[in-house]
């Protein structure tokens, strides 16, 4: 499993308009071969720092995403609210997961 992990420093006065511009792109999500599972978490507290992440099946398919249709389609409208927000992503390679 590959995981991306992207956070992003949201105002609380952008938060919400932030939340609903993410979520209505992440339709574009929907059939992403290698695309297990895509989470948006809102912080708690004082905190302005979301993140979001990706489970993919393999660092193979998220590169093939970051050049396909949906990926350019869920990043098309970067004037969204809260999507200048200042970020940073990082990548991992699962090596060991266990459910409860």
């Amino acid at each position: 499993m590959y995981v991306v992990v992207n956070t992003l420093e949201v105002g609380p006065e952008m938060a919400e308009a932030f939340e609903k511009a993410f979520i209505d792109s992440m339709v574009h999500l929907e059939g992403v071969p290698g695309l297990g599972r895509s989470t948006l978490m809102r912080p708690e507290g004082k905190s302005n720092t979301y993140l979001s992440t990706m489970e993919f099946d393999s660092k193979e398919d998220f590169f093939a995403w970051l050049k396909s249709d949906s990926f350019k389609a869920s990043h098309s409208d970067d004037q969204a609210p809260g999507m200048q927000a200042p970020n940073a992503v990082a990548s991992y390679t699962v090596i060991k997961d266990t459910a409860a």
